[in-house]
């Protein structure tokens, strides 16, 4: 089992910025994906960004890319989501997840382990 618990949600104006992180435990080894997705209220989640154990790669949705930076620190356990240059339609709640198989996906349902997640609010 691996378990995730995000942090460093809260509410800033728009153009400013934020960062979350994800700290996991347990068997950390066998996750070969890290992503974060996201959910605004009466959506559906949407994939945010991405990245693999092995090389490092990452990957991001079309709504946050060159504004959102994710990245990891093994020696924490931690995997980060740097969100710069916010809009109100960055609002959502912020959910970390854990894939054991893929090395990178951008489905929900490849992920096998998610965290509480984290809300995020964007004032205009």
């Amino acid at each position: 089992q691996v378990q995730l618990v995000e942090s460093g949600g809260g509410l800033v104006q728009a153009g400013g910025s934020l960062r979350l992180s994800c700290a996991a435990s347990g068997r950390t080894g066998s996750v070969r994906t890290v992503g974060w997705f996201r959910q605004a209220p009466g959506k559906d989640r949407e994939f945010v960004a991405c990245i693999t154990r092995s090389l490092f790669n990452t990957y991001y949705g079309d709504s946050v890319k060159g504004r959102f930076t994710i990245s990891r620190d093994d020696a924490k356990n931690t995997v980060y989501l740097q969100m710069n240059s916010l809009t109100p339609e960055d609002t959502a709640g912020y959910y970390c997840a854990a894939d054991r198989d893929s090395y990178h996906s951008t489905t929900m349902d490849d992920y096998d382990y998610w965290g509480q997640g984290t809300q995020v609010t964007v004032s205009s």
